[in-house]
C-alpha cells in the first residue's frame, strides 16, 4: 500500500499537468501523448527524469492568461470587484449551525465519495430514499449491497469508513472537517494576522501526511523539502487548482461575520501554500460567502458577496456567473444539472476533482435548493463529483444563514454533537465546543 500512495510522483500525473496547463491558456495539449508515455513508464530514475524534462518544457510555455487569473493578494484584490464591509457581532446560533451544516453535509457524502452519479442515484432509488430524506444506510437487503458494492470496510486515513449512518454515533473523520478544526487551531495558535508560513508550520506539526490529498500532500512534500510557500504550491503539483483548498477556506468566513475582505485575505493566506489561480479563488469565494451569510439572508447576495472577492475575468467567476445566469432565467434543476454535466466529465479526474466543476454543484444545491436542507443536500450529492465536499459547503452556508436551531433534526441528531479529528490536540471534541472557540475568535 505504501508503495502506491497516491499524489506522490508526480510522473503519476503527468496527463493531469498538461489538462492544467490547457486549462489555464497554454498550448500543452500538443505533449499530451509524450506524457501518457512517461506515465506508462516503470517508476524509476529514467521514468523520474523523462517526467522532470517534459515538466521543463511545459513550464516554458506561454501563459497569456496570468494576468487576468493572478495568484498575488494584491493583484487579486486589484481586479476583484470588492464589496462594503458589514462588520457584526458573532451570533453563536448562526456559527454553530455553519459547523452542524458543515458536518452534516460531509457525513452525507462521505460513504459515496468516489462513486459515479448514476451508481448514487441507483442506490439512493432502489433504498426507497430519492427524493432525499435521510442519510445513506449500509444496512439494506442484501442484493442491493451486492449490486452496489456497499462495502462497512472501506478505509479512510486508515481507519474504517463508518460513513453509512448505521454505523455512525458522531461525524467520523474526514478532510473536510479536519481543515476546519485545523484552521481554528491556526487562527488560535497564531492570532488573526496568522501567514502562510504559519499555515505550513501548522500543517507540519498537527497534520499526518497521509490525512491530507492531492495538492495538499504535493505541497506537504515540499514543505518537508524546504521549498516554502508561495513555490510549495507549484513544484511539481499538477493539482493546484483542485478543489482542496475550497474546503479549508470555512472558519475564516465563521470569524469574520460581514467583513467579506478580511475572510477573504485569510482564505488566500491559507490557501497559497498549495494552490493557485482558481484553487485560491475557490476558498476565497467560499470563506467571503460565509462572511456573508452571517448577516444576509439572501443566497444571491450571498454567493456574488463571494463572487466579489475574486477576479472577474477569472474561469470560478465565469462559471458561477453562468450558474446564476441560468437560475435567474428560470432553468430547472434538471437543465442545471445537464449544463454542468455537458461541460465536465465526472469520470475524468481533472474534472470530478477541480475547484471549479464543483463549484457549480454547490451553487446547484444553493440556487435551486432554495433554502431547503434536504434538497439542497439532494442536488449536491446526486450530481456525483466529490459528494462530501459540496455537500459540506452547501451545507455550511445554509446553516450559517439559518442557525443551528432553525436546521431539520433529521439532519443534526445523529452527529450527536461530535465530530473526530485527526488533527493534533483534537480527537474526540464537541462540535458546540468548536463553535463556542470560533465564537471568541470572532470577537477578538
Amino acid at each position: 500500500m505504501l508503495r502506491t500512495q497516491a499524489w506522490f510522483d508526480f510522473c503519476d500525473a503527468l496527463l493531469t499537468e498538461v489538462e492544467q496547463m490547457t486549462d489555464e491558456g497554454r498550448d500543452a495539449a500538443q505533449f499530451a501523448a509524450r506524457a501518457k508515455e512517461i506515465q506508462e513508464m516503470p517508476r524509476g530514475r529514467a521514468r523520474t527524469e523523462a517526467g522532470a524534462a517534459l515538466l521543463k518544457e511545459l513550464e516554458a510555455l506561454a501563459a497569456p492568461n496570468d494576468a487576468k487569473e493572478p495568484s498575488g493578494l494584491a493583484e487579486i484584490q486589484a481586479l476583484a470587484e470588492g464589496e462594503v464591509c458589514e462588520k457584526a457581532a458573532p451570533d453563536f446560533d448562526k456559527i454553530y449551525g455553519a459547523w452542524l451544516g458543515r458536518c452534516a453535509g460531509c457525513l452525507l457524502g462521505q460513504p459515496v465519495e468516489g462513486w459515479r452519479r448514476a451508481h448514487i442515484n441507483g442506490l439512493l432509488e432502489e433504498t426507497g430514499n430519492l427524493p432525499l430524506k435521510y442519510y445513506i444506510s449500509s444496512d439494506i437487503p442484501e442484493d442491493i449491497k451486492q449490486k452496489y458494492d456497499v462495502n462497512d470496510d472501506k478505509k479512510a486515513y486508515g481507519a474504517t469508513k463508518t460513513g453509512w449512518i448505521n454505523n455512525v454515533s458522531y461525524m467520523p473523520e474526514d478532510d473536510d472537517t479536519n481543515y476546519t478544526l485545523l484552521a481554528l487551531k491556526i487562527a488560535e495558535t497564531y492570532g488573526r494576522d496568522f501567514t502562510p508560513d504559519d499555515v505550513a508550520e501548522s500543517w507540519l506539526m498537527n497534520l499526518p501526511l497521509l490525512h491530507v490529498c492531492t495538492a495538499e500532500r504535493v505541497a506537504y512534500i515540499n514543505l518537508a523539502q524546504s521549498i516554502y510557500p508561495p513555490e510549495s504550491a507549484t513544484y511539481r503539483n499538477p493539482y493546484r487548482e483542485w478543489i482542496g483548498a475550497q474546503i479549508r477556506g470555512d472558519l475564516f468566513g465563521y470569524i469574520c461575520p460581514g467583513d467579506m475582505k478580511t475572510a477573504a485575505e485569510m482564505a488566500w493566506r491559507d490557501a497559497s501554500i498549495s494552490h493557485v489561480k482558481n484553487g485560491i479563488y475557490g476558498e476565497m469565494w467560499v470563506s467571503a460567502m460565509l462572511a456573508k451569510a452571517a448577516v444576509c439572508g439572501d443566497v444571491q447576495a450571498v454567493i456574488r458577496a463571494g463572487m466579489h472577492q475574486i477576479p472577474p475575468e477569472s474561469r470560478l467567476y465565469q462559471e458561477l456567473s453562468e450558474m446564476l445566469r441560468r437560475y435567474n432565467a428560470g432553468e430547472t434543476a434538471q437543465e442545471a444539472q445537464a449544463y454542468i454535466l455537458s461541460k465536465y466529465d465526472e469520470t475524468n479526474g481533472h474534472h470530478w476533482c477541480h475547484t471549479i466543476s464543483n463549484a457549480a454543484i454547490v451553487l446547484l444545491g444553493l440556487l435551486w435548493g432554495e433554502g431547503d436542507f434536504a434538497r439542497t443536500m439532494e442536488l449536491c450529492l446526486t450530481m456525483g463529483f466529490d459528494t462530501d465536499c459540496n455537500c459540506a459547503t452547501a451545507g455550511s452556508v445554509l446553516g450559517m444563514m439559518q442557525g443551528a436551531k432553525a436546521l431539520p433534526e433529521v439532519w443534526t441528531a445523529p452527529l450527536c454533537d461530535t465530530v473526530l479529528s485527526g488533527v493534533d490536540g483534537f480527537g474526540l471534541v464537541k462540535i458546540s465546543d468548536m463553535a463556542k472557540r470560533t465564537v471568541k475568535l470572532a470577537e477578538i
